[in-house]
Formats: C-alpha cells, sequence, structure tokens
C-alpha cells in the first residue's frame, strides 16, 4: 500500500496538510509557553525592568534633579537670612576673610582623603579576608573594625591627638578607622553571598583564580560593596566636623566658635553647611551606585 493511502483516505494534497496542522500547533504551544512564563517572571518580580531591557536610562529625572534642587535652595534661603541677621564684630571676625570657604575646602579635603585610604584598606582586606587562606582571620579583623565604631569619635580622636600630634593627619587617621567598618562588612558579605555553583562553573571553564575574581566575583559583589561606601562617606562627612578639636580645620571651626561665642547666626550657618555637603555627598554617592551597577543587576531608578 501506497504512502498515501497509510495517511488515509481524503481530499487531493491532503498528504501535506497534517504536517502544516502538525507544525501550527507546535508554533501555538511554544508562544503559548512563552506568554506564562513571562507571566509568571512578572508576577514574581524576575522579569527584567523595562530601563534594562530596553538599554533605557538608568536613572530618573526626579534622582537628578530633585535633590540638588533642595541643596540650592536651601543653601539660598541660608544666604539671604545670613545676609539679613545683625553681626557683630565677634561674629564678623569668625566668618570673614574667607573663613568660610577655607573651612568647607578643608571640610571636604579631609572626606576625600579619608575615604581614599579607606577603600585602598577595606576592600582589598575584605577581598582577602574571604580566600580560603585567611579565612580563619575574619573574625579577628572584624572584631577590630567593630572597636574603631565601638570608641566614641570624640574619645578616639583625642588619644590620636595625644599619639600623632596636633593637626589633620589625627583626624584623618581617625576618621579612616572609623569609617572603615561598613566598607569592610560590605565586601566580605558581597563577596560570601556568590552562588558557590557561579565560581565553580568559571573554575570549570578555565577561568584563573584572578579571572574568577575580577570577572565573576566583583561584578557581582558591586552593588553591596558600593553601599558600603556610600555609608562611610557619610560617616566621614559627619565625623569630620570633629577635626576641629585636634587642629583638622573644617566646618567643625565654624559650629564651634558660634557655640563658643554664643553667635547663633555663625553656629547655624556651619550646621546648614555641614548637612548640605553631606546630603550631597550621600546623592553623589548614590548615582554612583546605580551608574556603576553591572548591568544585569541595575534595577529601575
Amino acid at each position: 500500500m501506497s504512502s498515501g493511502d497509510e495517511r488515509g483516505p481524503g481530499p487531493a494534497g491532503s498528504g501535506s496538510r497534517p504536517r502544516a496542522h502538525r507544525s501550527g500547533d507546535h508554533e501555538a504551544l511554544v508562544f503559548r509557553d512563552n506568554v506564562e512564563m513571562g507571566q509568571r517572571g512578572l508576577a514574581s518580580g524576575e522579569a527584567p525592568t523595562p530601563s534594562a531591557a530596553a538599554g533605557g536610562r538608568r536613572i530618573s529625572w526626579q534622582k537628578w534633579t530633585f535633590m540638588p534642587v533642595f541643596l540650592v535652595a536651601a543653601l539660598l534661603a541660608t544666604w539671604l537670612w545670613f545676609r539679613g541677621a545683625r553681626l557683630d564684630s565677634i561674629a564678623h571676625q569668625a566668618v570673614d576673610n574667607g573663613k568660610v570657604w577655607l573651612a568647607l575646602r578643608q571640610h571636604i579635603q579631609l572626606t576625600a582623603i579619608s575615604t581614599f585610604f579607606v577603600l585602598i584598606i577595606a576592600i582589598p582586606l575584605g577581598i582577602a579576608l574571604t580566600r580560603s587562606r585567611l579565612r580563619r582571620a575574619t573574625p579577628f579583623a572584624m572584631a577590630l573594625a567593630n572597636l574603631g565604631q565601638a570608641v566614641p569619635a570624640l574619645g578616639l580622636l583625642i588619644l590620636l591627638v595625644i599619639w600623632l600630634g596636633i593637626g589633620a593627619r589625627s583626624a584623618i587617621v581617625g576618621m579612616v578607622i572609623y569609617a572603615v567598618l561598613p566598607v569592610l562588612a560590605n565586601t566580605i558579605a558581597g563577596l560570601r553571598g556568590i552562588d558557590p555553583t557561579l565560581t565553580e562553573a568559571a573554575r570549570g571553564i578555565g577561568m584563573s583564580p584572578t579571572g574568577v575574581l575580577s570577572k565573576v566575583e566583583l561584578p557581582l559583589a558591586v552593588p553591596l560593596i558600593l553601599a558600603g561606601v556610600r555609608t562611610a562617606l557619610v560617616l566621614n562627612v559627619g565625623t569630620a566636623t570633629l577635626a576641629t578639636f585636634g587642629g583638622g580645620g573644617g566646618l567643625g571651626d565654624l559650629i564651634s566658635a558660634g557655640i563658643v561665642t554664643q553667635r547663633m547666626p555663625v553656629l547655624i550657618l556651619g550646621s546648614v553647611l555641614t548637612v548640605v555637603l553631606a546630603l550631597f555627598v550621600e546623592w553623589l554617592a548614590s548615582l554612583a551606585e546605580l551608574l556603576l551597577r553591572p548591568r544585569g543587576l541595575e534595577v529601575a531608578a
């Protein structure tokens, strides 16, 4: 019996129709499965966000504009109020001759230098403590880092002044000790939180330990590391105000002068500048955290 007879009787040319019908059914099933998988992904929150999937903007315009506009408005209001305030000779002596700009510049320098040393100490140390050779030393290192924050910042600064002398060096060392914990802890947590199957797969395809660290582990740990850096920056801005008690300068000079001389305009000026600087640094750090986050790990901002 011929192949046409095996398919059974039917109209002419019916031999190709069953195959076309089966192919159409298969495509419909695949399409339905894809739709159902997409719906399940959206329901579980695992589907890619529109910005990541379509390559759109990673940061919304509100994120770009709200904080700078708020800070500019706060500075403008403070400046207008300060111009209208009645200052006596003691208050003028505290703010004249460029002392405000000098204090602001010193504060920024203290924050930048201390944060730089925090990064070059905490991140490599955190990486080393997640390796098998030094993993046993992690509790000891974390205990030392916790000790730095357990000691009151002012007391730590005084001890450093007694040891290192008066000046910016004592303030910077104290700020580094005080801010190293969040970066170190987040680096260790970010590297330890990586799925071991990912690193094993990277080693299985022949990647060296350095390649696994630079191309797999660090990119996956970047979000947590950047969050720790962001916390350290804000801590350093606040701690830098205490540098005035060790001769390190900064906006703490204005705050201290306002308290000692009981001149409220000077005190408010120093306090507002410190708060604005802290919020501005936090905003910049949040932008860097979003921009440096690997594409596969980013979320809508």
